[in-house]
C-alpha cells in the first residue's frame, strides 16, 4: 500500500487506523483537559493564598498604634474616605508611616477598612467607593470572638456585583494596654487582575497542548504505520491465499507478540485447511478411481454373462454339451459378482465405523483352532506356526479371523503351489500383540508397497489375475485392523517374498 492510500485509510471511521488514532487523541485530549483544569484550579489557590499572604504581611508589619492615629484622623476629618495618595511615603517619619501619619501599603487597588471592637466598619481607602465590601456587624463580631482562627482569606462578591479578595488582619487584643487600636483591618482587593493572569495562563497552556497535539498527530501517523506493517503484510498475504494456493505461510517472528501469535494461528490454520483440501482431492481420486475399477470389475463378469446368453439364444442351448459349459461359465461369473457386491457392501459398513464388540482372548489359542482350515487352503505348501503362549488382547473373533484368512489366502495366491512356504507367527510385545504372515512368493516391487492398501488396487495393469479377485482383500483386513485400533504393515523384497504385519493393542 501506498503513503497516500496508506493516510486515507487513517481516516476512515472503521479502519483500526483510524481508531487507534482517533482514540490516542481522545485520551490525549482527556489528560491534557484534565493537567489544565488542575493547573487553573491550583493556580488560582495558589495566587490568591499568595496575594492574601502579601497584604496580610504587609498589614502585620504596621504597629497597632498607626491604626489609633488612622482612626483619630478621620474622627476629627469626619470622612470615612482617605485618597491613595494620602498612603505615599513623601515625608518619611516611619517605614511604614506615610508622612501624614497614614499607613502606607504597597498593594495597588487595595480597599482597607478598620473594625472596631462593636463591629462597626469604617473605611480608610479605597480606589472606588462604590465597590467597597461591608459584611454584617454580626459577621465581624464572630470574626473578633474567634481570635487565631481567622481564614487566610474570603472571596466574596461586593454592592457591584465584582469578586473581591477579603483579608482579616486581627490589631490589639490585650486589655491590659490603655492605648492602641483594637479591632480588624479589612484589606480587600479585586481579583479581576488575578483572573487576567489566570486566563493569560489557560490559553497559553491550550494553545500549547493544541500544538502539542498536532505535533504529536502528525509524528504518531508515521510510527503508527510503521507499527501496523506486520498486519498489513499479513492482508497482503491473505488477499494472495486461495483454494488453490495454499501453501502460503505469514512470518513467526516480526517483532509484535500479538502478530506473532496471529500469524502462529493462521499458519496452523492454513495447514489444517491445506490438508483438508489435499484429503479432499485424494478422496475425489479415490471416489473417481473406486466408481472406474467397480464398473470394470462388474462389467466383466457382466459382459461374459451377455456373451453367453447370446450364444445360447443363437442355438447352442439345443446342444447339451455347449449348454453345460456356458450355465457353469455364467455361474462363476455370478459368483464373481456376488463376491465383489459382498466385499462392497462390508467396505462400506466398515467406512461407517461400526461397533463391534471386543473381548479380551488368547489369539494364539484362536490360530490354532483355524490351523487345520489354513493348511487344507495351502494345498501342497509348506506351511509352518509359531505361536507365543497367552498372546492375549483385546478383538472381535469373527473380525479376527477373516483378517487372518485374508492375508493368508493372498499369500497363497502369490506363492508356487509345490515349492511355497508360508510361515504364520504371532508374538507379543511391550504394548501390542504382532501378528505376521511371510510368503516366499516374488516379492512386491517398492514403487507398490504405498498402494497395496488401496481399493481395487492391483499390480498387473492389464488387471489379468489369475485368482480373479476384485482387488478389495487388503483394503478389508486394514480396516478391520484400524477398527480395532491397530495398524498393518508390509515388508517386501523382490525374489525373495513378502510379509504382512498386523500389530494390535494389548488394551
Amino acid at each position: 500500500m501506498n503513503k497516500r492510500g496508506w493516510f486515507a485509510d487513517a481516516f476512515v471511521t472503521r479502519s483500526l487506523k483510524f481508531q487507534l488514532l482517533s482514540r490516542t487523541l481522545l485520551v490525549m485530549s482527556a489528560l491534557l483537559l484534565l493537567i489544565g483544569v488542575f493547573q487553573y484550579v491550583f493556580m488560582q489557590q495558589f495566587m490568591y493564598q499568595n496575594k492574601a499572604e502579601t497584604i496580610r504581611n504587609q498589614l502585620a508589619a504596621l504597629p497597632p498604634n498607626v491604626w489609633l492615629r488612622v482612626e483619630e484622623g478621620q474622627d476629627k476629618n469626619s470622612s470615612p474616605f482617605l485618597p491613595r495618595q494620602d498612603f505615599r511615603n513623601n515625608n518619611r517619619q516611619d517605614s511604614n508611616v506615610g508622612g501624614n501619619g497614614n499607613p502606607r501599603i504597597f498593594v495597588p487597588d487595595l480597599t482597607i477598612a478598620l473594625i472596631d471592637d462593636k463591629g462597626a466598619y469604617k473605611l480608610i481607602s479605597s480606589q472606588d467607593e462604590t465597590s467597597t465590601l461591608q459584611l454584617d456587624a454580626s459577621k465581624y463580631l464572630d470574626i473578633l470572638k474567634n481570635k487565631g482562627k481567622i481564614q487566610d482569606h474570603l472571596i466574596l462578591d461586593d454592592s457591584s456585583g465584582n469578586e473581591q479578595l477579603v483579608v482579616f488582619h486581627q490589631i490589639g487584643g490585650d486589655p491590659d494596654r490603655s492605648r492602641g487600636f483594637q479591632g480588624l483591618i479589612q484589606a480587600s482587593t479585586s481579583t479581576a487582575p488575578i483572573k487576567d493572569v489566570l486566563l493569560r495562563q489557560l490559553l497559553t497552556f491550550l494553545f500549547l497542548s493544541m500544538s502539542a497535539m498536532i505535533i504529536g498527530l502528525l509524528g504518531f501517523l508515521p510510527v503508527l504505520r510503521r507499527t501496523l506493517v506486520p498486519l498489513s503484510n499479513m492482508v497482503d498475504t491473505v488477499k494472495s491465499i486461495d483454494a488453490g494456493n495454499l501453501n502460503e505461510r505469514f512470518p513467526a517472528h516480526q517483532g509484535q507478540v500479538e502478530m506473532d501469535r496471529l500469524a502462529t494461528s493462521f499458519n496452523s490454520m492454513l495447514e489444517r485447511l491445506e490438508f483438508s483440501f489435499e484429503a479432499e482431492k485424494e478422496a475425489k481420486e479415490q471416489m473417481r478411481r473406486f466408481a472406474a475399477d467397480a464398473s470394470h470389475e462388474l462389467r466383466t463378469p457382466l459382459t461374459s454373462i451377455h456373451g453367453f446368453l447370446e450364444v445360447l439364444l443363437r442355438g447352442a442351448y439345443q446342444q447339451p454339451e455347449q449348454l453345460l459349459k456356458a450355465l457353469k461359465s455364467m455361474h462363476g461369473e455370478s459368483v464373481r459378482i456376488n463376491k465383489l457386491v459382498e466385499d462392497l457392501l462390508l467396505l462400506a459398513r466398515l467406512d461407517r465405523t461400526p461397533s463391534f464388540t471386543k473381548t479380551e482372548g488368547a489369539l494364539d489359542d484362536m490360530l490354532h483352532e483355524m490351523e487345520h482350515q489354513l493348511r487344507l487352503l495351502a494345498g501342497e505348501r509348506q506351511v509352518s506356526f509359531l505361536l507365543e503362549p497367552e498372546t492375549r488382547c483385546l478383538y472381535d473373533s469373527d473380525k479376527m479371523k477373516q483378517v487372518v484368512l485374508n492375508l493368508f489366502h493372498n499369500a497363497v495366491q502369490h506363492t508356487h503351489p509345490e515349492t511355497g512356504e508360508l510361515r504364520l507367527s504371532v508374538v507379543q510385545k511391550d504394548a501390542y500383540v504382532e501378528i505376521a504372515v511371510r510368503d516366499n512368493g516374488p516379492g512386491i516391487a517398492p514403487e507398490h508397497l504405498a498402494h497395496l492398501f488401496d481399493r481395487f488396487y492391483r499390480i498387473d495393469s492389464s488387471r489379468a489375475r489369475r485368482s480373479g479377485g476384485a482387488g478389495l482383500g487388503l483394503s478389508i483386513t486394514r480396516s478391520i485392523v484400524e477398527l480395532h485400533g491397530g495398524s498393518i504393515a508390509v515388508e517386501s523384497a523382490v525374489g525373495v517374498g513378502s510379509t504382512f504385519i498386523v500389530r494390535l493393542p494389548k488394551k
